[in-house]
């Protein structure tokens, strides 16, 4: 079965049709993913506060672990969506077995580190003994869980690369409704199954990406035949694995940095009490939602962008870019209209206490206007990688978040305390979208007016 029969044509087909049909799975894959997290969530609450803190204490450990598959998911489209583009689908096939591969191994690696170090890491993160008994028991399961997770998320990418992005968002939610409906089983117990407590949480998260594993490997390798069906030698994952790693290891570090700030801001609104504590984490739920569309494209342009730069069809490159931003400008606006109209009953409907109400309706109606500025960033972002530019990608992460997002909060805090803060935090975005589509801009200048050259020293030694 040839790729072609099973991909979209994305250096030939209507851009905006295209982007269109790449974009709505995901975001519908991804609205799934977050009903399922909420469910996982729940159910643990249902076990107490005690059980509720202990996994909260795992999430910059299971982010790091996430983050580092999202990384080698990134350089995996990026690469093989240009050899694609380029024609190149028997290289494009080593590519994603060599990927699959690395990711397993390298989470292997990270869960036997893990296991090792459980009680002191934690520790260090502020865990009491208390917290330990529970952490220990989530995470020496949850550790192989992420094994089998780096499968899904990595062979996702394969498919995304050639222009699927229906199916990744099926086996995603897949695997989310697996979690969801083993949860409450394993977690209190039913029928001949004994009650696991939170053990039984990190079980079904287990359970779940060991089918979504089978499935995406039988999917690529016998279904649509995008990679080699066997094990490679070491020189060839060694060959496969360059470019990926090229791209993944500073997209995984770029991942990093955003839990950083998040806790160097959480810091800053700590000064103002628990209200605001309470306000601040609202808002980033709601906001998570309020941006699952800039989320969703910034998994589906890639893709196009990076066949398109390995087809030499720059000009597709400008358009697709610069499509995305004017309807997420748009459709941002919207949502901060929405979201403007409707903040005193969202407030209330996530708060009893007047002070969070008032704080939660300040938030809805100031940072929001700044979605679509984020946009911007995120998405030029993403377009760096799929044009083989990770270090510019990851210095732009580097410049949004300390040199303009937490220094100009800050000083907002500081001169006119929250308020300011999300005022500031406004202006520090435009800053760093201006800076995001001014730089993305001259690169692909410059890649257009090299294309030229080429072209054109082409012609001269052909007459």
């Amino acid at each position: 079965m040839s790729i072609k029969s099973k991909s979209p044509d994305l250096i030939n087909s209507d851009i905006p049709q295209t982007m269109k049909s790449m974009t709505i799975p995901v975001i519908f894959g991804m609205i799934l993913l977050m009903t399922f997290g909420l469910v996982d969530t729940y159910f643990v609450s249902r076990l107490g506060t005690e059980q509720l803190a202990a996994i909260s204490f795992t999430f910059p450990v299971t982010f790091t672990v996430i983050s580092l598959n999202i990384g080698l998911g990134i350089g995996t489209s990026a690469t093989i969506a240009k050899l694609l583009g380029a024609g190149e689908g028997s290289t494009a096939k080593g590519a994603g077995t060599g990927a699959l591969i690395l990711s397993f191994v390298m989470a292997t690696v990270l869960a036997l580190v893990g296991w090792f170090t459980i009680e002191p890491i934690f520790l260090l993160l502020g865990a009491t003994q208390e917290h330990m008994p529970y952490i220990i028991d989530y995470m020496l399961v949850w550790y192989a869980a992420g094994i089998f997770l780096s499968l899904p998320m990595v062979g996702n990418a394969v498919l995304r690369a050639a222009g699927d992005t229906k199916t990744p968002s099926m086996i995603m939610a897949l695997g989310g409704f697996i979690n969801a409906v083993l949860d409450p089983i394993l977690i209190f117990g039913w029928g001949p199954v004994p009650a696991m407590g939170i053990q039984g949480a990190a079980l079904a998260t287990l359970i779940a990406w060991i089918v979504g594993s089978g499935q995406i490997v039988y999917l690529l390798a016998i279904k649509r035949k995008l990679i080699i069906p066997r094990l490679l030698s070491l020189r060839e994952i060694r060959e496969y694995s360059r470019d990926i790693l090229k791209i993944g290891i500073p997209a995984a570090g770029a991942n990093m940095l955003t839990p950083i700030a998040n806790g160097i801001m959480t810091a800053i609104v700590a000064v103002y009490g628990s209200a605001a504590v309470a306000s601040w984490g609202v808002g980033g739920r709601i906001e998570s939602i309020a941006c699952i569309v800039i989320l969703a494209l910034s998994m589906t342009l890639p893709p196009f962008i990076s066949q398109n730069f390995g087809a030499g069809k720059l000009s597709r490159v400008k358009s697709s870019y610069y499509l995305c931003l004017r309807f997420l400008l748009l459709w941002q606006f919207g949502v901060f209209v929405v979201m403007w109209l409707l903040s005193p009953f969202i407030a209330s409907a996530f708060a009893k206490e007047q002070e969070v109400i008032d704080l939660i309706q300040l938030f809805l109606m100031i940072v929001p206007i700044g979605y679509g500025l984020q946009g911007i960033i995120i998405l030029t972002n993403s377009s760096l990688n799929a044009m083989h530019k990770p270090m510019m990608a990851l210095t732009l992460s580097v410049v949004r978040l300390f040199v303009f997002f937490v220094p100009i909060s800050y000083l907002g805090s500081y001169l006119y305390k929250l308020p300011g803060m999300f005022w500031f935090g406004l202006i520090a975005n435009l800053c760093t979208a201006l800076v995001a589509f001014f730089w993305f801009r001259r690169l692909l200048n410059c890649e257009m007016a090299e294309s030229l050259r080429q072209a054109d020293s082409v012609a001269e030694a052909t007459s």
